[in-house]
């Protein structure tokens, strides 16, 4: 198991952000894919049409969410928190933190990420 952390700039504020990162209307216009998700501690959610799967844990409005993304029936449990920060003028620092990843699905994680769900981001925010 390993663990992936990051940080990204977002030009947007953290309100905003959080939004596309929980609200599903605005999850389906920056993944152009079928989306469930809710903010209720405890509820499955699905993005990519079923490519990510999981339940979601823990939300602290336009500051944080936590969620426990499913691979197989893998222990420890793999976790997502995303923490929102206020960062100079207008934008957000945007802190990722990921463990308990399968080694072998490490990598395909990692790019996953970056060149899929964080340029999503960047592409909905005009960057």
């Amino acid at each position: 198991m390993k663990d992936y952390k990051k940080y990204y700039q977002i030009q947007a504020p953290p309100d905003e952000v959080y939004a596309a990162l929980t609200n599903p209307l605005s999850i389906q216009l920056w993944t152009g894919e079928p989306v469930i998700m809710s903010t209720e501690p405890d509820s499955e959610f699905s993005l990519w049409d079923g490519s990510i799967i999981g339940k979601n844990i823990e939300f602290e409005k336009d500051k944080c969410l936590v969620q426990h993304w499913y691979f197989g029936d893998e222990k420890p449990e793999s976790i997502v928190t995303i923490k929102l920060h206020t960062d100079k003028g207008n934008s957000t620092s945007f802190e990722l933190k990921h463990t308990n990843i399968p080694d072998a699905d490490y990598d395909d994680i990692v790019e996953g990420w970056n060149h899929a769900y964080i340029a999503g981001l960047l592409e909905f925010f005009g960057e």
